[in-house]
C-alpha cells in the first residue's frame, strides 16, 4: 500500500502518545468496538485482542516504538496478517502522520485479503482523520 498521509495540528509527542495507546483505539478506529487481553506497557511486544464490529478479533502486538518517530503493530486472524506502520514528522503546524498497511494471507484468505488491501488506505486514511479530530486537529 502507498502511504497515506494526515496533518494533525498538535505536537509530535501528544500525537504518538495518543495513537501508540491501545487503551485509546476504540476511539479513533472506526471498525473497534473495545480492546480485551492487554498485556505490557506499549513497548515492543505489547500484546492486546481487537474487539471489531464485524467479529473479526485479531491477537495484535507491537513490533516497533521510536517514541515521536515510528511505531508498529501486527495484527494476526485466521490466517490473515496485517501490520500497520505509523511514522510521525514534526512540521511548522503541528505533525504529519504517514501511514502503511501490508497484508499477507494463507492461500484460502487470498480472495478477502485482495479486497483488504483494497480498502485498507481508505480506512486507515478515515482513522487517522478521526484521530486528528478528536485531538483538535
Amino acid at each position: 500500500m502507498r502511504p497515506v498521509a494526515v496533518d494533525f495540528t498538535v505536537p509530535v509527542d501528544v500525537v504518538f502518545g495518543y495513537l501508540s495507546d491501545p487503551v485509546r483505539r476504540p476511539e479513533w478506529q472506526g471498525s473497534l468496538r473495545r480492546i480485551e487481553e492487554l498485556r505490557g506497557d506499549g513497548e515492543v511486544g505489547t500484546t492486546w485482542r481487537d474487539v471489531t464490529a464485524v467479529g473479526a478479533r485479531p491477537r495484535m502486538e507491537v513490533t516497533e516504538v521510536d517514541p515521536a518517530r515510528s511505531w508498529a503493530e501486527v495484527g494476526r486472524w485466521r490466517g490473515i496478517e496485517a501490520s500497520l506502520r505509523l511514522g510521525f514528522a514534526a512540521v511548522p503546524t503541528g505533525t504529519v502522520v504517514s501511514a502503511t498497511v501490508d497484508v499477507a494471507t494463507s492461500l484460502p484468505q487470498r480472495p478477502l485479503g485482495w479486497v483488504l488491501r483494497r480498502l485498507a488506505p481508505y480506512a486507515v486514511r478515515g482513522d487517522l482523520r478521526r484521530a486528528a479530530r478528536a485531538l483538535g486537529s
